[in-house]
């Protein structure tokens, strides 16, 4: 059985849930998968297990802690996504699987493959709460990457078909977890903001992870690089996480019992919905 799977790259969520994936399905000798990445250059990217390929595909941009709509038009590049679309070869596989992959979904379309839908955002097509939702964002929410069959995840079921999340949380143990320890992962703020915010905060340890930063130790706070391995240590040593409102992350906390405190990007629909499903979960 061959398959090809696609996974929108744009943040490092998708990409954690796609090596859980990758690991569970190891053992299983007779399943060949090739994984299409997209969304960010191929050297930003965390690598996924396995066979893999990268296209540029579609993304958003964000400034300050809200999308940059410009920086957005300008960074997609769309004559290259229409070209990709129609050179992507889906003869070889027997199924088609996109975690909100775009360019495997519109190449499907118009193949005339089915498509199978695994992510977050299918749940989206069931009645889960919803914030901030107009015509324009709730319809690129739908067409974005769509699937011929949507299985969406999220923390609760809401009384719909929805699946629970998929987490990647190897080696945890309750007992590795520091009370003074916190896990900062907001890509998409100031990050200058972010360490001025924190300093005046001397009772805890803050490791301040983003791409934007070198490693480096500044008292109670240390700075790190963008790494998998070492982002996956401090993740299960941590007590609490301050993050941006997107869904692996904070999966993976609810599942360890991390305590969360979380800012949604402004006017991104799907993480102020997900502050909203938070919310109502208590």
């Amino acid at each position: 059985m061959k398959i090809l799977y696609g996974v929108q790259g744009t943040g490092n969520g998708q990409l954690s849930r796609a090596n859980a994936i990758s690991d569970k399905l190891k053992p299983y000798t007779n399943i060949e998968i090739n994984w299409l990445l997209s969304g960010r250059e191929a050297n930003e990217l965390f690598q996924v297990l396995g066979k893999r390929q990268f296209r540029r595909g579609l993304t958003f941009s964000a400034s300050r802690g809200q999308i940059d709509y410009f920086r957005t038009l300008i960074n997609n590049k769309l004559f290259e996504f229409a070209r990709d679309i129609t050179r992507l070869n889906l003869e070889p596989y027997d199924y088609l699987i996109t975690d909100y992959e775009p360019l495997i979904s519109w190449a499907a379309k118009i193949q005339s493959k089915t498509t199978i839908g695994i992510g977050h955002q299918y749940a989206f097509q069931y009645d889960v709460p919803l914030k901030g939702a107009n015509l324009l964002n709730r319809t690129l929410l739908k067409k974005f990457a769509p699937a011929d069959m949507g299985l969406g995840l999220h923390w609760h079921h809401f009384e719909q078909p929805i699946l629970p999340p998929i987490c990647d949380v190897p080696d945890w143990h309750e007992d590795l977890q520091r009370s003074e320890k916190v896990v900062v992962y907001l890509p998409f703020e100031d990050q200058e903001q972010v360490l001025q915010q924190l300093k005046p905060l001397s009772n805890n340890l803050f490791v301040v992870y983003s791409p934007e930063l070198e490693n480096a130790d500044l008292g109670p706070i240390q700075t790190r690089s963008l790494s998998r391995h070492g982002f996956k240590q401090d993740l299960i040593t941590s007590s609490a996480v301050i993050t941006n409102t997107g869904f692996e992350l904070i999966s993976e906390c609810l599942c360890m019992g991390i305590k969360v405190l979380t800012k949604p990007v402004y006017k991104k629909l799907e993480q102020l919905s997900n502050g909203a499903a938070l919310s109502q979960l208590g």
